[in-house]
């Protein structure tokens, strides 16, 4: 009998335990939702726009906007906020393919260093493997090594493979 797979569920709000600075919250993304989207890429820099889509990325086009804003019962993602704050800091999504869910994390570059990446990414775990996800895949750029330790944290065990100037990760989670 072929098992159903559990749709990944996030609480309406839930805080975050960051290694140092302020309080911080996050809170599902809503579907739709291109302003959230836009106000963290605003927050990057160039290097870590690189960093986060592989290549120089001044802006997001449109239909980027709208693809990144998507939430359905495969895509997920979860925005960061520090308390007293209305701007986003950081944003964490999960797209599933059955048992398998790629990832992605950017933080904005005021925020970063300070563990809301780490929050964020083991909150989409444990939601992911709550509901069957068992392995993660990231494609990152070679130079990032700190999506590589952030995934290194999650992982039960880790593949990486370099793919010309990216870097493959498979991480099995479960």
């Amino acid at each position: 009998m072929k098992r159903m797979a559990t749709t990944i569920k996030f609480a309406p709000t839930r805080p975050l335990e960051p290694a140092q600075g302020r309080a911080v919250i996050a809170r599902p993304l809503r579907h739709g939702d291109v302003r959230t989207v836009a106000g963290v890429f605003a927050g990057l820099g160039e290097r870590s726009r690189r960093y986060r889509f592989n290549g120089p990325k001044p802006c997001l086009t449109r239909s980027e906007l709208r693809e990144l804003a998507t939430m359905s019962g495969d895509r997920h993602a979860l925005v960061a906020y520090v308390e007293d704050d209305p701007r986003p800091v950081g944003i964490a999504r999960l797209v599933r393919h059955g048992s398998s869910a790629e990832v992605a994390v950017a933080v904005v570059d005021q925020y970063q260093r300070r563990g809301i990446g780490s929050a964020l990414i083991a909150e989409l775990v444990a939601d992911a493997c709550a509901a069957g996800v068992t392995e993660l895949t990231a494609l990152v750029s070679s130079g990032n090594t700190a999506a590589l330790t952030l995934l290194r944290r999650v992982a039960k065990s880790l593949h990486v493979r370099y793919e010309g100037s990216e870097l493959s990760i498979r991480v099995a989670i479960a």
